[in-house]
C-alpha cells in the first residue's frame, strides 16, 4: 500500500503539468485570435501541424525513459531535469513580440513547437511513473483519483486566477498581463515538479526491460491489442474534450452574451472535475472499470445534446449542464489512466516484453492528436462559421459556436464508448494477469 503521502507528491506533478495543459485547452486559442492578433484558420493549422512531430518525439521519449538508469530511477530525474526549462518555454509561448504578420505566424509557431516538445520531455516519464509506483490495481485507481484530485485543482488555479490575474498584472495591457501570469504559474508549477521529484519512488516490478532495440520494443507495443482500443479511445476523447473546453470562453462571451461571467463559468467546470474525479475510486469499487467507463461516456454525450437546447439567455441553466458535463467526463479519466497501467501489464504477459514508458509515450502522442485535432477543429470551425474577435457575431456564428459546444463532442463520446466495447481488461482479467506476472518475478 502507498502512503498518502506518496500519492499527494505524485498528485503534484500533475498539478504543474496542468498549469499549462489547461492554459491550452482554455485560453491558448484566445490568446492567439484576441490578444496576438493570429487568424483563426492559422492557429487551427498550426496545432494540427506540431503533432507531426509528436509522432516521433512521444515514442522516441518513451523508449529513452524505459533506458535511463539513475540513482533516482527511470522516470523521475526528468522531473528535476525539465521542471524550469519547462517554465521558461511556457513563458516564451505567452510572449507578443512585436513583429509582422508573417513573423507572428512563425514565432508562434517555434514557440508552441518548442512548448509541446518540453511538455513530452517531462510528461511522459512523469505519467509512466505512476505504473512504477505499484502492481495493485485498487491502488492504481486510488493513485490515479489523487492525481487527477491535484490535476483539476491546478486546472482550478488556472481557470479562476489567470483572467483576473492578466487584469491584475497588465493593468490594461493584456499582452504583459498574459505573459507575466503564466510566468508566475509556471515558477509555481516548476516548485510542484520537484516536490514530485523529491516525495515518491520508482519501484522496478519488471521481468524483461525491453533491453532490445526500438523495432523490437515497438513490435512488442503493436501485438498489444488493448493498446490499440486504448490509443484510438484517446483520439476521439482528447478531440471532443478539446473542442468544448475551447469554445468554452467563446460560448460564453458570444452566444451567452455573459463576457463578465467567463471565470466563474470555466472555474467552475473545473470543480465539476474535481468532484467527477474524486469520486472515480468509489465508482470502481463498485463496478466494472470498463463498463463505468462506456456508460460515462454516453451520459457525457447526452448532456452534450441536452445543452444544445438551452436558450441563450438561460445562463445558469447553461453553467449547470456544463458542471454536470465535466463531472461525468472526467469521471472516467482516473479510470482510463489505471488502464493504461494495466495494458503495460496485459502486454508484458502476451510478449514477454515491459514497455512501461512506450505505452505510456504513444498513448500520450494520442491524446495530443485528440488535443491538436480539437484545437484544430476549433479554429477552423469558428473560421468556417465566419468569426471575427471582438465584434458582434452574425446569428450564423453564434448557432456554429453552439453546435461546436454541444452536439460535436456528444459524437466524439459516442465514439469512445463504441470503440471502449473492444476492450477487454476487465476487473477479473486484469487480477489474473497481475498474479501470473508476480508469480513469475519471484520465481514461483
Amino acid at each position: 500500500m502507498l502512503s498518502v503521502r506518496e500519492k499527494i507528491a505524485y498528485g503534484l506533478g500533475d498539478t504543474a503539468s496542468n498549469i499549462v495543459f489547461q492554459t491550452v485547452m482554455l485560453f491558448l486559442t484566445f490568446f492567439y485570435t484576441d490578444i496576438f492578433g493570429i487568424s483563426a484558420a492559422y492557429v487551427g493549422t498550426m496545432f494540427l501541424a506540431v503533432r507531426i512531430m509528436d509522432a516521433v518525439t512521444d515514442p522516441l521519449m518513451g523508449y529513452l525513459a524505459d533506458r535511463t538508469n539513475t540513482r533516482w530511477g527511470r522516470y523521475r530525474p526528468y522531473l528535476l531535469w525539465f521542471a524550469f526549462p519547462f517554465a521558461a518555454i511556457s513563458v516564451l509561448a505567452f510572449t507578443t513580440p512585436d513583429l509582422s504578420e508573417s513573423g507572428k505566424e512563425w514565432y508562434a509557431f517555434a514557440t508552441y513547437a518548442l512548448l509541446m516538445l518540453a511538455y513530452t520531455a517531462i510528461n511522459i516519464p512523469y505519467c509512466a511513473l505512476g505504473a512504477a509506483l505499484t502492481t495493485n490495481p485498487a491502488e492504481r485507481v486510488s493513485v490515479q483519483s489523487y492525481r487527477f484530485v491535484f490535476a483539476m485543482l491546478g486546472g482550478v488555479m488556472v481557470s479562476a486566477l489567470t483572467l483576473p490575474l492578466v487584469d491584475f498584472f497588465g493593468q490594461g495591457d493584456k499582452a504583459k498581463g498574459y505573459q507575466l501570469t503564466i510566468l508566475a504559474m509556471s515558477i509555481v508549477g516548476a516548485v510542484m515538479f520537484l516536490l514530485c521529484f523529491i516525495g515518491t519512488k520508482e519501484r522496478d516490478f519488471s521481468t524483461d526491460d525491453s533491453s532490445g532495440n526500438f523495432k523490437a520494443a515497438a513490435a512488442a507495443l503493436w501485438a498489444n491489442d488493448q493498446w490499440r482500443v486504448l490509443s484510438t479511445a484517446a483520439i476521439f476523447l482528447l478531440t471532443g474534450l478539446v473542442l468544448k473546453s475551447t469554445l468554452a470562453i467563446y460560448y460564453v462571451k458570444y452566444f451567452l452574451g455573459r463576457e463578465d461571467m467567463i471565470s466563474v463559468f470555466v472555474t467552475s467546470g473545473v470543480v465539476g472535475n474535481i468532484f467527477g474525479v474524486a469520486l472515480a475510486k468509489k465508482l470502481a469499487d463498485n463496478m466494472c472499470k470498463v463498463k463505468a467507463y462506456i456508460r460515462l461516456q454516453l451520459i457525457a454525450a447526452a448532456l452534450c445534446m441536452a445543452a444544445w437546447f438551452v436558450p441563450a439567455d438561460q445562463y445558469v441553466l447553461a453553467l449547470v449542464f456544463y458542471i454536470a458535463w465535466n463531472f461525468t467526463i472526467n469521471m472516467g479519466t482516473p479510470l482510463l489512466w489505471a488502464k493504461m497501467a494495466d495494458t503495460v501489464d496485459y502486454g508484458q504477459f502476451k510478449t514477454g516484453v515491459r514497455t512501461t514508458g512506450l505505452v505510456y509515450s504513444s498513448v500520450i502522442f494520442f491524446i495530443k492528436l485528440g488535443l491538436a485535432i480539437g484545437g484544430a477543429l476549433g479554429g477552423w470551425l469558428l473560421a468556417a462559421y465566419g468569426y471575427r474577435p471582438d465584434v458582434v457575431q452574425t446569428e450564423e456564428t453564434r448557432a456554429g459556436i453552439l453546435l461546436c459546444f454541444t452536439l460535436y463532442p456528444a459524437l466524439a463520446s459516442i465514439a469512445v464508448a463504441f470503440v471502449m466495447r473492444h476492450y477487454k481488461l476487465n476487473s477479473q482479467r486484469v487480477a489474473e494477469i497481475s498474479v501470473s506476472l508476480q508469480q513469475k518475478h519471484s520465481g514461483t
